[in-house]
């Protein structure tokens, strides 16, 4: 009898081990197929969220800039910032205007800039310049006495002439000239007024 009780034990335990595994394994299989509920709310709301994601930001254009896309930028944008370039221009006016000093700052060489000043605005001498120099000559006279005299009578009419003396064919001859003059034009004019007045005269051109 002690030997069927400690068979029947020993059959027992195996059987109640064998059936405890048994309802371990189906537990766990159980577990691992239903579906958990948090996780299975949670995964298409995810998985809703990225493709609303990549529909939102979906180019058609996408294909087109090869492996490394740069999308072009909006063209919306460009009268915002032309707008905003617009508007911070007139900005710039009276800032400008304010870092402007109120006098202008004085030199501190005065005289120097007046004399740069004048040296500038001295007009440059022409290129066409007459070579020559114009003389009036009221007489040629044999004595040093005529000679004065003629000068002394165009002192009387206004006019101040010189004498100068000249070897002429192998004599000393004193000449009695106005002069001189750098435009032809003044010379003849003088020329007319001595004519005019009963001075016999003559116009006489010398190299400068």
């Amino acid at each position: 009898m002690k030997k069927q009780q400690r068979g029947g034990t020993i059959v027992g335990f195996i059987l109640g081990v064998i059936v405890g595994l048994g309802a371990a394994l189906a537990v766990a299989v159980y577990v691992t197929k239903v579906p958990v509920p948090f996780l299975n709310k949670s995964t298409p709301r995810a998985s809703e969220q990225d493709e609303a994601t990549k529909n939102k930001n979906w180019d058609p254009n996408a294909p087109l800039y090869g492996k490394n896309p740069v999308r072009p930028a909006a063209p919306a944008a460009a009268p915002a910032s032309d707008t905003a370039t617009a508007a911070a221009q007139p900005a710039s006016g009276p800032r400008a205007a304010a870092s402007r000093p109120g006098a202008a700052p004085t030199s501190a060489d005065p005289l120097g800039d007046l004399a740069r000043a004048k040296a500038n605005a001295a007009p440059a001498p022409t290129t066409s310049a007459d070579p020559f120099e114009y003389f009036v000559q009221a007489g040629a006279f044999r004595t040093q006495q005529d000679a004065d005299a003629q000068r002394a009578k165009l002192a009387m009419l206004g006019w101040e002439a010189r004498v100068s003396e000249r070897e002429q064919n192998g004599r000393t001859v004193f000449r009695v000239r106005v002069g001189p003059f750098g435009k032809r034009d003044d010379a003849e004019s003088l020329k007319e007024k001595l004519d005019g007045a009963g001075v016999e005269s003559a116009l006489v051109r010398v190299q400068r």
